[in-house]
């Protein structure tokens, strides 16, 4: 999916001044209530998964299947509209029209006190602009999702802190950041020869919080060719935003080749590599690196790169302990670009709250030109088959933040640059660490290659960072790949996380 113009509908969207309504909010609920359970939606999976599959478009609405950027851009949905606008209650739910990108019509129902009633996009709920105002006059719109609002900021603001729209794609931001990566309920089959299916949340159920509520709940309904499932999002902004998520998947089909937990986001480059980049920028990406902590705790570093081949890496052997691509370069003076404000960007990291048995992270990079697109693909991948028929049932914490809060605390790379010898025979690698002390002093540098040979070790202090700088050179000997590794040691134990880095020959 183009994330351009996810970003730029959320800039557009971004925040509605707080100041009370004179006016009824519209009524964009139908009569029907029906009770609603803990369990209705996992039912009501299992029964989706139990029929057959019937794919969900905009079919028959030929206006709203063409709207270009500026036309879908055009529909507004009315903040005096905003669901519980009028009552003493610290959340706000938009609607979202279907039309452009969002092809996939969905339901949106709000729960209380044990009863749901479905939502319609009626005419009065939203505002058409000049590009819009014939075309779609006086229609009840098809949804494509939500928006949902907090005082999060300030308390005169009412700010957009998340958002589901498009296929199973959410997002979220904590206090004081800007929309960046995006997050996924499930891949299924990303970077196969046979090609990637892309489930959708097909309903969503928001329930009422209460007047003190800290917290709100999303159900979702999902459904694909190869599995429907249902999911319960447990969401709290602040400092970080924190989601709770739980799943139960049903399969139409065995399913030897899904991600849980998938994050997607963009790297175009930053000061590692800029041969193939002619911009006025020093850094483009809304993430800089996928970070580990495997099962047995060692931490992993892996900077991210925008490759000329499309590249497929696997780390661990079974559950991390958790994951996430994470955004680092905090400073403006990083990208020195005044409008995306990448240095704003959270990062997004996921922990394991039940057992996902043996598997791997995977790290998909893809190749791309520009900013505008999404190449980055990183989620757990269980090394085993679910198979039809059988639910499977799992669970995890997701903290979208600045920073991921790792305990102990361990020297960390902040920056990885790489360059040829004056001679062009080898490769020389450069990493710079903050956090493991302010002097070499008894410190060993640990270094491997799984092909070539890597020569000229060497450690010293960067004058500029005060932290520490390792360096070495890395003689391909022939070969088209190595996978490097990296960590620094005191006493022969690990002072600093373990940073990985594929070299290719391209």
């Amino acid at each position: 999916m183009r994330r351009y113009w996810l970003s730029m509908l959320a800039i557009t969207f971004s925040c509605v001044a707080g100041a009370a309504s004179t006016k009824p909010a519209p009524d964009g609920i139908r009569a029907a209530r029906y009770k609603f359970t803990p369990a209705t939606v996992v039912e009501l999976a299992k029964r989706t998964a139990a029929a057959a599959y019937v794919p969900r478009r905009l079919d028959g609405n030929t206006a709203l299947q063409q709207l270009s950027y500026d036309q879908y851009r055009d529909i507004r949905f009315k903040p005096e509209a905003a669901l519980w606008r009028n009552e003493q209650v610290p959340f706000r739910v938009e609607l979202l029209p279907a039309g452009f990108l969002f092809q996939t019509p969905v339901k949106v129902s709000m729960v209380e006190s044990g009863m749901a009633s479905d939502l319609t996009g009626a005419p009065n709920l939203f505002t058409l602009g000049p590009h819009v105002a014939k075309l779609l006059a006086n229609q009840t719109l098809p949804l494509s999702g939500f928006r949902v609002r907090n005082l999060l900021n300030s308390r005169s603001v009412w700010d957009e802190f998340t958002v589901f729209q498009g296929a199973t794609y959410f997002r979220a931001v904590p206090r004081g950041g800007q929309y960046g990566l995006s997050a996924r309920g499930l891949a299924i089959r990303t970077a196969h020869p046979s090609g990637e299916e892309f489930p959708a949340f097909t309903q969503f159920w928001v329930e009422r919080p209460g007047a003190n509520a800290s917290g709100i709940v999303v159900h979702a309904l999902l459904d694909s060719p190869s599995v429907a499932g249902a999911y319960r999002f447990s969401i709290q902004p602040g400092t970080e935003t924190v989601m709770d998520v739980e799943m139960t998947l049903f399969p139409r089909v065995d399913l030897d080749n899904i991600g849980v937990g998938p994050l997607t986001s963009m790297f175009l480059f930053d000061e590692s590599e800029r041969t193939r980049i002619d911009d006025f920028r020093d850094e483009v990406h809304d993430s800089d690196g996928l970070q580990v902590v495997t099962a047995s705790g060692e931490r992993l570093w892996r900077p991210l790169r925008n490759p000329t081949d499309l590249q497929v890496s696997a780390f661990t052997a079974e559950a991390p302990r958790g994951f996430g691509l994470v955004q680092r370069s905090r400073r403006i003076s990083d990208y020195r670009d005044f409008e995306a404000k990448y240095e704003l960007r959270p990062s997004a990291w996921i922990e394991p709250t039940s057992d996902w048995g043996k598997g791997s992270v995977d790290l998909v990079e893809i190749p791309t030109e520009n900013e505008t697109n999404d190449n980055i693909v990183a989620f757990f991948r269980p090394h085993y088959t679910i198979q039809a028929g059988k639910p499977w049932h799992g669970s995890y914490r997701m903290r979208w933040n600045s920073t991921p809060r790792l305990t102990p605390s361990l020297g960390r790379v902040t920056a990885t640059r790489s360059g040829p010898t004056i001679d062009g025979k080898r490769r020389i690698f450069v990493i710079d660490f903050f956090g493991a002390g302010r002097t070499i002093e008894g410190l060993k540098l640990d270094v491997g290659s799984s092909a070539g040979k890597v020569s000229h070790p060497m450690l010293q202090i960067n004058p500029l960072t005060k932290g520490v700088r390792a360096s070495f050179e890395l003689d391909p000997a022939g070969t088209n790949l190595a996978e490097l590794r990296l960590r620094l040691l005191r006493a022969n134990r690990p002072i600093t996380e373990t940073w990985l880095y594929r070299w290719t020959a391209s």
